[in-house]
């Protein structure tokens, strides 16, 4: 395994049997840890690896694992492991039994290699690891023959201790919002009580995850069960917690109406706090809706000839009255002609403002840009801003759910709105790519073809 950008392989093993796949997980995260993967990504990695393991153990009778670190030439180092079956594949091509796997790495697929075909997973090692230089290879590769595995026990115990840790900070989490909840406690009674239920239904699927992780043998199965739940769990949910949120702030609406009985000040204040603290929730409660609608292939498009210029000029006109900082503008331009493509205009108006309303919250000076422009025969509609950027290594993880740009610059949000709008996007036939670098502002681009999917 070399080349411009490879190098000699850390470590190679067999999988003939079933207990080799225990063996596999073990070894691939030590390997993780060695050229320095964070801990999520090591058992992310693990994990993948234990299923891709199975099915080829199901199909072809085993395969030859190989771990190598890859250095892109003027890119990232990747952890790569290319699985080469005993057996040729059925039909040549490879599906993961679970649909979950291909979500834990960067990249799963089937390549040719010297003349054989294999399957091959890699996952991006973070810029702050240490460098993995020819005599830091050497070492790892000296360190990794030597230590002796552990024993299939010893690897689901440890299996067991992760699962408890994520369990541990879920609660954590969990006792935390309570504590901000009780400060509405009086006017969100109702809220509260269906989170308390929310809880317990939270454990006790949490409780299933630990007897999921004792039977490796159902995991796949299992596993897409548990992802069909969770769509239909934030459906209900969102639809339960709407009409409670939205009549608490009808009703602050009320109590601030000239109409009513006026309020003293001080009321009037604690008034609007519950009305942005409601606005905010149900902003949430939309939002795991939008995307559970997404998730479960509940949004079919409504395939018409859209008009960009009418939905650019729609943007311009409702937007404008969130651009309220004063060294912000906001500036959409004219699409060029014909100005039209074959899409669904409601779901591609959600994902452009959305992007513009992200643009807009984050940039503090300058201006947020919408434009439109056909290259390559097709249509790519550009939000950029003057913000501060985002840093390379954290271009794919913002389209994680629930995953927010550290820093001084994040201001609220759900950290779900980049993947809905990723997922949408898709849906309409294109793709959403991203260029921004610290400093430099952001663009995201919304790339569609001219005449539609």
């Amino acid at each position: 395994m070399t080349g411009p950008a490879g190098g000699p392989s850390l470590l190679q093993l067999a999988l003939r049997v079933e207990h080799d796949i225990f063996l596999i997980r073990q070894r691939g995260r030590e390997v993780a840890e060695a050229v320095g993967l964070e801990h999520q990504d090591q058992v992310r990695l693990a994990t993948a690896l234990s299923e891709v393991a199975r099915d080829l153990l199901r199909l072809c009778g085993g395969a030859d694992v190989t771990f190598a670190a890859v250095v892109e030439v003027q890119g990232p180092v990747h952890l790569r492991v290319d699985l080469a079956p005993v057996r040729p594949l059925p039909d040549g091509r490879y599906e993961p039994q679970s649909g979950a796997v291909a979500r834990l790495v960067d990249m799963l697929g089937v390549v040719g290699r010297e003349g054989d075909t294999v399957v091959r997973m890699s996952r991006r090692v973070p810029a702050n690891a240490q460098a993995l230089t020819p005599e830091r290879l050497a070492e790892l590769r000296a360190e990794l023959g030597s230590s002796a595995p552990a024993s299939a026990v010893d690897e689901l115990a440890l299996q067991n201790e992760q699962l408890i840790a994520a369990l541990d900070e879920v609660r954590s989490q969990r006792d935390e919002l309570a504590v901000l909840n009780e400060e509405l406690q009086e006017t969100n009674r109702g809220v509260m009580a269906l989170y308390n239920q929310l809880t317990e239904e939270l454990e006790e699927t949490n409780r299933g995850v630990v007897a999921l992780y004792a039977e490796l043998d159902e995991k796949s199965a299992q596993l897409r069960t548990a992802s069909e739940s969770k769509s239909r769990f934030l459906a209900n949910v969102s639809h339960e917690l709407r009409a409670p949120v939205t009549a608490i702030i009808g009703l602050s609406r009320l109590l601030a109406d000239s109409a009513s009985d006026p309020l003293t000040a001080e009321q009037a204040r604690q008034v609007g706090l519950i009305r942005d603290s409601a606005t905010d929730l149900l902003g949430l409660v939309n939002d795991l809706l939008d995307l559970a609608k997404a998730e479960s292939g509940r949004l079919e498009p409504n395939w018409t000839e859209v008009d960009l210029r009418a939905i650019f000029g729609q943007l311009r006109g409702t937007l404008r009255a969130l651009s309220t900082k004063p060294g912000v503008e906001l500036v959409v331009e004219d699409p060029p002609l014909p100005g039209t493509v074959r899409s669904d205009e409601v779901l591609l108006a959600q994902v452009l403002r959305n992007l513009l309303h992200n643009g807009l919250k984050f940039t503090e000076r300058g201006e947020v840009r919408l434009r439109a422009e056909i290259r390559d025969g097709r249509w790519r509609l550009s939000v950029s801003d003057t913000g501060a950027g985002i840093a390379p290594e954290l271009h794919e993880r913002i389209f994680e759910e629930f995953y927010q740009v550290p820093g001084s610059t994040r201001i609220g949000g759900t950290g779900l709105g980049l993947p809905y709008a990723r997922r949408v996007t898709h849906l309409l036939g294109g793709a959403l790519e991203l260029t921004s670098e610290p400093g430099r502002g952001s663009t995201f681009t919304v790339v569609l073809p001219v005449g539609g999917a």
